[in-house]
This record gives structure tokens, C-alpha cells and sequence, in this order.
């Protein structure tokens, strides 16, 4: 099998916004896909010259409903524009329809002749868009009947261990030619990592939030090569990643194939969503992943899978790093050295003696920067919806602890020199300060407060748009984030 192309759907409702689509992403596409089934009414009757006008090789698709697509005007319909987008067919096969998608179930004769006698492939495609498949071999094998045709199967996989076992069946197909993915969050690693599941193409969409198909997983085609350098993935391609539920924000992909750039290592990162730890071990040990990065919620979770620890995980009590070390399973936490350090650059000073400070959360990144506020001779209280929790993370350091409501906002005054926001409120929130997004919703900055919000996403989050609005001075995680993911990357290196 060829490497893997990357093919750009076309999801304007304008022949027109299409090819401007095209212009735009040329640089980083190998095809593109016309959904005419996107395409306005009015819009569908130019498709026949669409070939010659995008200069570009052409995937032919008009997706029914039952397929995830919009068009519902009924077969007959659907065979109608088929038939009048491979009519007429040029011997200059550039200006014809370099592939055609035809449904598993749809068999017309006719138009699969006007296909083959012109050069036009049939890719023969099955979808499941609510469930994943439970034997992806035995379908492929049934749907690889002639070397004219290219089986493609797009399911939608419940939980990463659908991704796994998709991993190891597709092994069987490295010689032949066949488009698989899964799709949703869940289904990313197979559109990044195309090569590795032995996929002809990877499907992408545009960046444009009106235009992307964000519901079932596509990312645009730029961060696919420019984040993931997707074109130079090959079979001795070293894997590493970032693992959390939901995982919806994260910068750590950028930053950590940056780095493996700069240093001309041929690695990749990618993220892997999984809402059980034990989903992403497994995942991990399938496709021979050499260390990832662990976020929300599976910090503390993370460590009985381990062999290995180090002192600060055992002390913590909190994993953000794992390593594979000739074959152990090593637990690593940069966030509490990402933190230290981000803290007294934001803070101007050189140490935290004398200093109250308010830690807000008890969860796995809590307790990486009570570590740090221990260390670095700070005074803290935990305040914490749970109390249990909050308390059993004070003990741990000597610190005090409370909840967190409207009862505690005499001792939060008391403990306010520095305010440590570490839960994910506000993650992805463009909205004003409300209770859903802001964890000191009830609490009023006098504006000499000190505020570091561990959120990044977005740059201001409510509750420091709110606390600057006072006054005072603030700011968000993301140089948490730089410090520790350099930490992190030393400890990848390592596993190269």
C-alpha cells in the first residue's frame, strides 16, 4: 500500500466557496471530496465540470441521510445527478471524476460501467454512524471483490478500546488498498495515524467553524501536516501522546511536535482520547506508544497501572507523565516543576515564605501545585466542593482546608495573597462569569489579589476577566503548560 493521501471534503453550499477551498488548502492536500449532497440546490447542476475547474484529482459523493449526509431526495434522484456528473466523460481523464463513492448496497450497472470505462474508481463504502463494527476484517474481506473498487468502512466506535481493536484487525491489510476510520473524538488517532491502520486516505474538512465536520472527528487539512506532520509518518515513525476524557482543549500536540521538529526526531503526538485509564494503557500498548502526556480526569487514576514511579508521583499522589522504559511502564509529574516555575515568574518573587494562598480544587493538578506551594514555603488552604477531598489533600501537605461556597469567603480573604484556580471551570467558556464557568462565582476581588488560573483555553477565562476587571493581576496556564511540557519532552527523549 502507498502512503496514505489527505483528502479535503468540499462542505460549502457553493461550487464557487469550493474551489476557493481548494486554492486555500492546495498546499496541503493530495484530493478532495465533492459532497454535492452539501451543495444548494441550484448549485447541483454544475458538478460535471467540476474536475477541469479544480485542476485538482476529484472524489465524487452524494451522501444519503442514513449515511450521515443530506441528501433525502431519494435514489432515483440521487442516480439522476450520479449519471450526469460521469456523462459525457473526457479521454483527458484529469477532467473527469478521478473516484466515485458508491454506497455497499448501491449497485447501478449502468453507472458503474460509465465509471470503469473512463478511469473513474468506485470506492465502495459501508457506515455505521452509531456503533462501531465487530468484526472490521471479516467486513473488509467480503467488500475487497475487485481491484477496481476500494472498500472504505467509517463506523463511530463507543470507547477508545473500539479504536484498539480496530488497530490490531486492520495488521492483516498492509498489502491492499482500503479506507478505514473511525469517527467522533474517540476515532482521531486513525485519521492522524492513517499509515499505521493501513488507510488508503485521511478525510479532513475545512477550518471554518460553519464548514468543518467536527461532529465525526475531521480536523482541517493544515493541522494535520503542519501539527502532525502527516505525511512523513512511516513504519519506524516513534508514537507519543496525551490522554484524558473529555480532552476537548489542548495545546500539548502543537507544542510537543514542535519540539520533536526542532530536534529532527522522527516522532509524532497525538491525542487519544479515553474515559477509563485502563482504555488508554491498553490503547498504548497496542499501537507500541512510547510515553504520553495524562490530563483530566485520569491523574490519580493513572498510577495503579504503573511499575514505576517517582518520588514526586508518590508524594503527590498525581501522574502527568508516563514512559515506557524498556518495557515498564514509568510515572513521571512535571506539572509541579511547570508550576513552580510559571508561579514566581507571574508573581515576581523568589520564593513563597510569608505568602497565603488559596488552592482551589482538590483533583490530580491540585495536588501537583500544593506539592510546588509546599515546597517553595507557601501557607495554602484547599477549598473544595468535596470536602473529604479537600481535606485529604491538605493533610497530605500540612495546609488547611474548606469548602467551596459562599460560607467560606472570610478564610478564602484570609488565604487571598495568591489565588491558584486548578479546576477545569471556564475550559472553552466565552460567556461572563456565572456559576457553571466560575468556581469563586460568590467571592468579590478587592483587586489585590493575585490570580493564576491553570486554564488556557480560552486566554481569559471568566473568572480572570472578572478578577482583572477589579483590578487585579492575573493570568492563565499556559506557561504551566510550556515549563512542564518541556520537562516532558526530556523524559520522551529518553524513549527514543
Amino acid at each position: 500500500m502507498s502512503k496514505p493521501l489527505i483528502c479535503l471534503c468540499l462542505t460549502a453550499p457553493t461550487v464557487k466557496q469550493d474551489l476557493a477551498l481548494i486554492e486555500k488548502y492546495r498546499p496541503y492536500i493530495d484530493l478532495v471530496e465533492l459532497r454535492v449532497d452539501l451543495l444548494d440546490d441550484d448549485e447541483k447542476l454544475d458538478i460535471r465540470e467540476f474536475p477541469s475547474r479544480a485542476n485538482f484529482p476529484c472524489i465524487l459523493t452524494i451522501r444519503r441521510t442514513v449515511d450521515g449526509g443530506k441528501f433525502s431526495e431519494g435514489e432515483a434522484s440521487r442516480s439522476m445527478l450520479f449519471a450526469r456528473a460521469l456523462a459525457f466523460a473526457s479521454e483527458d481523464s484529469s477532467k473527469n471524476f478521478a473516484y466515485v463513492d458508491f454506497e455497499e448496497d448501491f449497485h447501478i450497472s449502468s453507472l458503474e460501467d460509465a465509471a470503469m470505462a473512463y478511469g473513474t474508481k468506485i470506492i465502495r463504502s459501508f457506515h455505521d454512524m452509531k456503533n462501531p463494527l465487530p468484526s472490521i476484517a471479516e467486513k473488509l474481506k467480503s467488500m475487497h471483490t475487485s481491484h477496481y473498487e476500494i472498500p472504505k468502512i467509517a463506523f463511530m466506535p463507543h470507547s477508545l478500546k473500539d479504536v484498539s481493536d480496530m488497530y490490531r484487525e486492520m495488521q492483516q491489510f498492509k498489502d491492499s488498498d482500503q479506507i478505514v476510520c473511525a469517527m467522533g473524538g474517540l476515532g482521531l488517532p486513525t485519521r492522524i495515524l492513517a499509515q499505521r491502520f493501513h488507510s488508503y486516505l485521511s478525510y479532513t474538512s475545512p477550518a471554518e467553524p460553519d464548514l468543518i465536520l467536527s461532529d465525526i472527528g475531521h480536523t482541517d487539512p493544515k493541522t494535520l501536516e503542519e501539527v502532525y506532520n502527516f505525511h512523513e509518518i512511516d513504519e519506524d515513525t516513534a508514537l507519543f501522546g496525551i490522554t484524558g476524557f473529555p480532552l476537548k482543549y489542548t495545546s500539548s500536540p502543537s507544542m510537543q511536535n514542535a519540539f520533536f521538529r526542532h530536534e529532527n526526531k522522527n516522532a509524532v503526538y497525538i491525542p487519544f482520547k479515553a474515559e477509563k485509564a485502563s482504555e488508554a494503557f491498553e490503547f498504548a500498548e497496542t499501537l507500541g506508544i512510547r510515553g504520553f502526556s495524562v490530563t483530566i480526569p485520569h491523574k490519580e487514576d493513572i498510577i495503579k497501572h504503573l511499575q514505576k514511579t517517582d518520588k514526586k508521583v508518590s508524594r503527590i499522589g498525581a501522574c502527568n507523565t508516563v514512559v515506557n522504559e524498556d518495557g515498564i511502564w514509568a510515572g513521571y509529574n512535571t506539572d509541579c516543576t511547570g508550576f513552580a516555575k510559571a508561579l514566581l515568574e507571574f508573581t515576581g518573587l523568589k520564593h513563597l515564605r510569608g505568602k497565603k494562598i488559596a488552592i482551589i480544587g482538590a483533583g490530580g493538578a491540585a495536588k501537583a501545585i500544593a506539592f510546588a506551594i509546599k515546597d517553595l514555603g507557601g501557607k495554602a488552604c484547599v477549598f473544595n466542593r468535596t470536602l473529604a477531598k479537600a481535606k485529604m489533600l491538605a493533610e497530605r501537605f500540612g495546609f488547611k482546608y474548606t469548602s467551596l461556597g459562599l460560607e467560606s469567603v472570610e478564610i478564602l480573604r484570609e488565604y487571598s495573597d495568591i489565588i491558584v484556580q486548578t479546576t477545569s471551570m471556564g475550559m472553552g467558556s466565552t460567556e461572563e462569569s456565572n456559576d457553571q464557568n466560575d468556581p469563586l462565582w460568590f467571592y468579590d476581588f478587592s483587586g489585590e489579589e493575585l490570580l493564576y488560573d491553570i486554564v488556557y483555553k480560552p486566554e481569559t477565562t471568566p473568572i480572570m476577566a472578572r478578577a482583572a476587571k477589579s483590578g487585579c493581576k492575573v493570568q492563565n496556564g499556559y506557561t504551566m503548560l510550556q515549563y512542564q511540557g518541556e520537562e516532558q519532552f526530556r523524559l520522551f527523549k529518553t524513549a527514543l
